[in-house]
């Protein structure tokens, strides 16, 4: 008995002496770095004087601070549940298709990239220049195909010329318009090289008299500017070009009563039946300004644009691990069902989610301990403008923690809450583990 006993002890000491490294670091790296944090949470500024729940409750009372808990719950609920939602329709979508491994390994690749790198992309995604930002490439490119564009934005006349503003953007002429007398209608504001493809060189109307021009209303809509100067205002010039594609509109008593189009030397016709007498209008949406976009990384959607980008990194991740839970799924079961008349919803909604909940719970608590600490994307890509109204328990912690103005009493207890929130998750999913080794 004495034998087995020592024996007992001796392989004790050993266990404690392999271990003893360990936990030294254990102790050193995370249990020291925890209990100064907790220390220094209490005290102010300085370090010097004991402050007690201050530091807590300038977590409530600061309104920044109060916008970092909020985004915190927002990424809480929407980023884990997204991506795993997206990992879980990848997973099973790829089961059938002959292209599942690539596209398998596109949708994955994503965490190959560091969050630093995935947030220079997607700051370049974001970008409000279309000509830039592919995001709002596509949002225009889809606006214009059912908006019709502007044709000369932020064009507009000189007090010289005979127009005058009619509120709203548009502008009319200063008289009414007879048959046989030329209208002119010129602008300015336009850039030379953003005229349209097919202007040609302006071409003055002709005089009317007892022709056919009698029986219309005609003019000429132009650019009244020569590049290098010498134009004359007022007058077309052989160097300036018609406005191709302005629309006019003839109006009498607020009604309008004939339109035309600018071709691409600027002439237009209107039937003097209906304009004589009328004044003729430009409307707005001559000038309109061009449709740029979304705001993406403005106040009100750097949360959802930040939440975007960690789904497209993470959403690979979760398809991984859900395919790898999906390939043990009996498919003796899921046969059965079709057999009996399920359909392929019910099947996925009462056969697959079911068997699959282990491996959802384990993608879903590991991304909800992830965007607890986020902190790379949103500083990375919510530009300084927005940073405040995208912030996050994290950065807050950075910003409050270094600097000139840096407050380590708020910043340690900005750390001990995200330690206290990070605790239920974990013991949830170690209470999961130890569940499911028992069967």
């Amino acid at each position: 008995m004495a034998r087995v006993n020592g024996g007992r002890r001796g392989s004790t000491t050993v266990a404690a002496v392999f271990l003893l490294p360990a936990v030294l670091l254990l102790g050193a790296l995370v249990v020291y770095p925890i209990g100064y944090s907790l220390q220094r949470s209490f005290f102010d500024r300085s370090g010097g004087v004991f402050v007690g729940l201050d530091n807590y409750v300038a977590l409530v009372t600061d309104e920044s601070l109060r916008t970092a808990v909020r985004n915190n719950l927002v990424w809480l609920v929407v980023a884990p549940a997204v991506a795993t939602a997206l990992g879980l329709v990848f997973a099973v979508l790829t089961e059938r298709v002959r292209w599942g491994t690539a596209f398998k390994l596109v949708v994955f690749m994503p965490m190959a990239i560091s969050m630093l790198a995935a947030g220079i992309i997607f700051r370049l995604v974001y970008e409000q220049d279309p000509d830039r930002g592919i995001a709002n490439a596509v949002w225009v490119g889809v606006h214009d195909t059912f908006a019709e564009a502007s044709v000369f934005p932020r064009a507009r006349p000189l007090p010289a010329h005979p127009l005058q503003a009619a509120g709203g953007g548009a502008f009319v002429t200063k008289d009414p318009v007879r048959a046989g007398v030329p209208v002119l209608l010129p602008l300015v504001g336009v850039a030379p090289a953003d005229m349209p493809q097919e202007a040609r060189p302006a071409r003055a109307p002709g005089t009317g008299g007892g022709g056919p021009a009698a029986d219309r209303v005609t003019g000429t809509a132009w650019l009244d500017f020569t590049r290098g100067g010498g134009g004359k205002p007022n007058r077309v010039d052989p160097a300036e070009k018609g406005l191709a594609g302005l629309r006019i509109e003839a109006v009498r008593d607020g009604k309008v009563v004939a339109t035309a189009t600018a071709g691409a030397d600027g002439t237009f016709e209107l039937p003097a039946d209906r304009a004589e007498g009328a004044v003729l209008r430009l409307p707005a949406d001559n000038f309109r300004e061009q449709y740029n976009g979304v705001e993406w990384l403005g106040p009100s959607l750097v949360t959802p644009a930040v939440i975007g980008a960690y789904v497209w990194m993470w959403a690979g991740f979760a398809m991984v691990l859900i395919g790898a839970g999906l390939a043990a799924v009996p498919r003796e079961l899921l046969e059965a069902a079709r057999v009996d008349g399920a359909n392929e919803w019910q099947v996925f909604r009462r056969i697959t989610v079911p068997l699959l909940a282990p491996v959802l719970g384990v993608v879903l608590v590991t991304l909800m301990i992830n965007v607890l600490k986020i902190f790379d994307l949103v500083f990375v890509i919510a530009p300084g403008s927005a940073q405040d109204d995208a912030n996050v328990l994290a950065l807050q912690l950075y910003r409050s923690s270094f600097g000139t103005d840096a407050d380590l009493g708020v910043g340690s207890a900005i750390a001990v809450v995200l330690l206290l929130l990070v605790l239920p998750v974990m013991v949830l999913n170690i209470r999961r583990m130890r569940r499911e080794a028992r069967r």
